[in-house]
């Protein structure tokens, strides 16, 4: 089993909050930019925490996000089933059907493997990770690009449209 960018990319966008809790709103623009994520996966990824209660908005001129919950509160296994990520070892997904609609002699190893993984990242917060030097300096915000990023001005056009 491998987690997918999904995954990746949503706990990575959520730290970013974290970094920068109580200096104002982050915009998902400046994630993009900051952590090399389109504009538009992380659109879709925002909406599904902010389903979850896990990130708030705010609209307008000098708007962005906001963690909905204290980093301490919100865990990596939150963000992970907020993006409807699962981690899931059987190869039946755990419908129990992995052997001619049947379950598998080794059914039960992976899914407990499953369930270990799941309370190991329902552990950890996000300010776990900080706290545990998980965390490098946050990129700046602001960052001046020499070339314009091709995916990125695609999107900021779409955007405007």
């Amino acid at each position: 089993m491998r987690l997918s960018t999904k995954g990746r990319y949503a706990v990575t966008a959520m730290l970013e909050l974290a970094l920068h809790s109580g200096k104002g709103p982050v915009t998902l623009a400046d994630i993009s930019v900051s952590q090399g994520i389109s504009l538009s996966y992380l659109e879709q990824l925002f909406a599904a925490l902010r389903a979850k209660k896990l990130v708030r908005g705010v609209r307008g001129p000098g708007g962005g996000y906001y963690l909905g919950k204290t980093a301490g509160e919100i865990t990596v296994a939150n963000i992970i089933c907020a993006v409807d990520e699962w981690v899931e070892f059987t190869r039946c997904g755990g419908r129990e059907n992995c052997h001619d609609g049947q379950r598998c002699l080794t059914h039960h190893l992976w899914d407990q493997l499953s369930d270990e993984i799941f309370r190991f990242l329902d552990a950890i917060t996000l300010q776990d990770l900080i706290d545990r030097g998980q965390r490098q300096v946050p990129a700046p915000l602001k960052v001046e690009k020499t070339e314009p990023d091709p995916g990125l001005e695609r999107d900021r056009k779409r955007r405007a449209a």
